[in-house]
């Protein structure tokens, strides 16, 4: 979903949800933040589950440290109950302060301890638990339990060993789309989850996306799409470390370069690619979704 994009509305933004969910993708995602223009997470989930029937809905990622956890807990069961079970959630601890200032959360719990504290309680909760002085357990049920599947939004293989003893998956991230690197942290997934005696765990990762025909590629147009999102989205970061980043970031090309793109990470065993969308225009989103049913039926 490009809920980081400016000037969405609801219009747009069910017009995504539903072409996302006439295939041929696996999942929708979006992500959060507090600081920025970006629509409410767990609100969004109740839009995205009338929204939507087929795909999976999947937070990529909420910081639980940014709300209290008895209330994230009810609002994931809430948005689990209203898609049927279709709901996953991606957990990290963010990447900034603001957002903690934000909501006077203490920037002290941006750690994993701290988010496993927070998962803890979100647990107990889902278990039907009295974790709060009330007559009834706080509620409503998911539909699975022990609650929603979840994953660890991470890049670094510290996370990956600590997240691994309450998550199932790992949602990554990649920047210069360096599958040599993504397969070491994959590597640490599978064997730590092989530690402790887990089902394999589902391995994703994202990363950043532009289409354009060649003529496009070759003026840089998609490259230069990616740039804007960037020096927009990353607006916390000095402009002149975005543009130093931006030539490199992301997958910036044609249909047929991203195939080739996502073969390359189908080869070291990435069970799912999440395409982070750096326009609102629904035609990339099209675009996109040809040269992900090609790849599926290939």
């Amino acid at each position: 979903m490009p809920v980081m994009e400016p000037g969405l509305d609801a219009t747009l933004l069910r017009t995504w949800a539903e072409t996302i969910d006439a295939g041929p993708f696996s999942s929708l995602c979006w992500g959060e933040r507090i600081a920025f223009d970006n629509p409410d997470a767990l609100t969004l989930l109740g839009a995205l589950a009338a929204w939507t029937h087929r795909v999976r809905l999947v937070t990529t990622v909420v910081v639980p440290q940014l709300h209290d956890p008895v209330m994230l807990a009810k609002a994931l069961a809430t948005g689990d109950m209203l898609c049927d079970g279709r709901l996953t959630v991606g957990l990290g601890v963010g990447g900034r302060h603001e957002d903690y200032r934000a909501v006077g959360a203490d920037v002290a719990t941006q750690t994993m301890r701290g988010m496993a504290d927070a998962v803890e309680i979100m647990r107990r909760v889902w278990a039907g638990e009295h974790v709060t002085d009330s007559v009834r357990p706080v509620g409503p049920p998911t539909t699975r339990p022990g609650g929603p599947e979840l994953h660890v939004g991470t890049t670094g293989p510290r996370t990956i060993r600590s997240a691994s003893h309450w998550a199932s998956g790992v949602a990554g991230v990649t920047l210069d789309l360096d599958v040599g690197q993504q397969r070491q942290l994959f590597d640490v997934a599978l064997r730590s989850w092989s530690e402790l005696d887990k089902p394999h765990p589902h391995l994703a990762t994202s990363f950043w996306f532009a289409l354009g025909d060649e003529d496009r590629a070759r003026a840089q147009i998609p490259r230069t799409q990616i740039h804007r999102h960037l020096r927009h989205y990353m607006n916390w970061i000095p402009a002149d470390f975005v543009d130093a980043m931006a030539p490199t970031t992301g997958f910036a090309g044609t249909p047929a370069q991203l195939a080739q793109t996502l073969q390359a990470f189908a080869e070291i065993g990435t069970d799912e690619v999440v395409l982070i969308p750096t326009d609102a225009d629904p035609g990339q989103l099209r675009d996109v979704a040809s040269v992900a049913r090609e790849f599926a039926d290939a």
